[in-house]
């Protein structure tokens, strides 16, 4: 066979071999993914029941004397301490795993913890949730789906960004599971974790996303979160009333996320030893359902009272609000395993709920019922706390079949993301990011040129002279090499200063010059692009900034192709095809 002709075979080939291989992967994934959200949900429901945090099992129990009270006070207690010892003993990481380390191993290419933190971590929030922690299951279900998805970077397939794709199949897999929701779980893996949308993820991640909902509705029909009945909006300006709540959940949900961050900055402070926070956190959790049993796990069942009218007293929805969001953000910052998605929708349906009690009890406006206020709460507070506004609208679509309710839900979003988005951020999730140095705020260009070191970017070359040698030797090799600065250093590689082809002086103390500018080892490439804004020079120093030793030297043109190789990356895999 000709040379061209065995060119085209090989080209008609790889696109085939990689569409192959992504549905293979996709559904392997998708598979294993949705099985594994699955199991964690069954265990957590098991460990409920047994451990007398389901409801239905506190009413069985509930006239065997004090067994009920002391398992509400003592369970969550000792939750905690298990979680303390797992995260301690068998993390690497010594703390849970989630929604941000995800995010951060596929913005930038890296693999995910080990399996060992996965595995522990996964363990650690089934207890938190099994145990009766006001923590949420969904986070852990996407690292858990996330972890299954890193399996395939080991496989060495061959296929360009396979090992992020696989990430997000697994993602959208475990979304797909946890809502009944397909649409929801695709979109959720490309809009908080790939954050492209191209040909080649959007494939995979449907067929990933399909077979979760092929598991939980069709195989082992799942029941639905909430069913919800609504015949539509009957007031025009309703849609007013919808976006003011958008803005008063936007305000809410601030208080949640500052809440979390601030307890868990704090934490180390309070003088509690790291081991025992868990279990002071659960002691509140025990303690506060005494008397408000519904702050207990994940809460379903006040979430579907939620939308029926009369369930709650306006001041018992009130109470319900305040405890859960404190405890959960206890919980989280005490070291429970878990995430927030749970809570939010449950803390965001309670307080749409609310608003529209006391909208309904002015008795000055027409209202369609409180089903929709309800929800346009839950997804206004969740959406800019996950940083999902299209995912959170696909949800409600995809749960209620409502397309009346979804328009609703959709404007409490918007105006719920605008406010929190300029308040506090795109998410919780990118807030902690930021929080340990990995800001994508700025786009995922820049988050990556920011995890680049200039000292990495050094030329191979530069022109350094020692002050050992002579000043006039020094001058000799520049000129043989056509340089017209060098950088010079002592005998042990202390940075002395710049020697310029013009500089006169007959010693180096009267030839050398302090830098125009220079980077140390902190010195990232997004710093260095800001500082050459107009340097005039051949090269820039890297010098250590603890001994002031000089590390290399780097040019202008290093650091612009350092941007152009980051930015040729980001625009192959956001428009790559199969």
């Amino acid at each position: 066979m000709s040379q061209p002709a065995r060119t085209s075979l090989r080209g008609a080939t790889a696109p085939a071999y990689r569409a192959t291989v992504l549905t293979l992967c996709a559904l392997g994934v998708g598979a294993l993914a949705s099985l594994a959200a699955i199991g964690l949900t069954d265990a957590v429901v098991w460990l409920n029941e047994v451990l007398l945090i389901a409801p239905r099992a506190r009413v069985q129990y509930e006239g065997a004397g004090l067994l009920v009270p002391l398992a509400t006070v003592l369970v969550p207690a000792v939750g905690g301490l298990l979680v303390a010892l797992i995260l301690k003993g068998l993390s690497p990481q010594g703390r849970p795993l989630g929604p941000p380390d995800v995010i951060e191993a596929v913005q930038f290419e890296r693999p995910l913890p080990g399996p060992r933190g996965g595995v522990a971590s996964t363990a650690a929030a089934m207890v938190s949730l099994g145990f009766g922690a006001s923590v949420g299951q969904y986070g852990p279900m996407v690292y858990l789906g996330a972890m299954i998805g890193g399996l395939v970077r080991r496989l060495r397939l061959n296929v360009p960004n396979l090992p992020a794709i696989a990430v997000a199949c697994g993602v959208a897999a475990a979304i797909s599971t946890a809502f009944n929701a397909p649409i929801a779980g695709l979109v959720f893996a490309h809009e908080v974790v790939l954050r492209h949308y191209s040909t080649q993820a959007f494939a995979p991640t449907t067929v990933a996303a399909a077979t979760g909902y092929v598991f939980a509705n069709v195989i082992f029909e799942r029941p639905a979160l909430f069913l919800v009945r609504f015949g539509g909006v009957e007031h025009g300006h309703e849609f007013a009333l919808f976006a003011i709540l958008g803005l008063l959940a936007a305000g809410l949900a601030v208080v949640f996320m500052r809440l979390t961050l601030w307890i868990a900055a704090r934490a180390p402070r309070t003088g509690v030893p790291a081991w025992l926070r868990p279990a002071v956190a659960g002691l509140a959790v025990g303690l506060t359902a005494l008397w408000l049993p519904d702050v207990l796990g994940i809460g379903k069942e006040a979430l579907r009272f939620a939308t029926i009218e009369g369930a709650f007293a306006p001041w018992e929805l009130a109470v319900l609000v305040a405890a859960k969001l404190a405890l959960t953000a206890l919980c989280i910052g005490f070291g429970f395993a878990g995430g927030v998605f749970s809570p939010a929708l449950l803390i965001g349906i309670l307080f749409g709920a609310l608003c529209w009690n006391l909208v309904a009890a002015t008795g000055l406006v027409a209202t369609s019922g409180i089903a929709v206020y309800a929800i346009c709460g839950m997804m206004a507070l969740t959406s800019p706390v996950i940083g999902a506004p299209l995912t959170t609208i696909l949800i409600v679509f995809e749960l209620t079949r409502n397309y009346d309710i979804t328009i609703a839900a959709m404007v409490a979003v918007v105006f719920s993301n605008l406010l929190a988005h300029r308040v506090f951020g795109r998410s919780l999730f990118d807030v902690q990011l930021a929080r340990r140095g990995t800001d994508l705020s700025a786009g995922r260009d820049w988050a990556r040129l920011a995890a680049i070191p200039v000292a990495d970017r050094c030329v191979p070359d530069p022109m350094v002279a020692n002050t050992n040698e002579g000043l006039d030797t020094a001058r000799r090799r520049m000129a043989r090499a056509d340089r017209s600065e060098a950088f010079v250093t002592d005998a042990d590689g202390t940075f002395r200063g710049v020697l310029h082809a013009e500089a006169h002086g007959n010693s180096w103390e009267e030839a050398l010059r302090p830098p125009d500018l220079c980077f140390d080892e902190t010195t990232t490439v997004m710093d260095a692009m800001q500082a050459i804004r107009g340097f005039v020079g051949d090269a820039i120093p890297v010098i250590d900034s603890r001994d002031r030793r000089l590390i290399g030297v780097v040019t202008e043109a290093a650091v612009i192709e350092a941007y152009l190789d980051v930015s040729q990356a980001l625009r192959r895999e956001e428009n790559a095809v199969l």
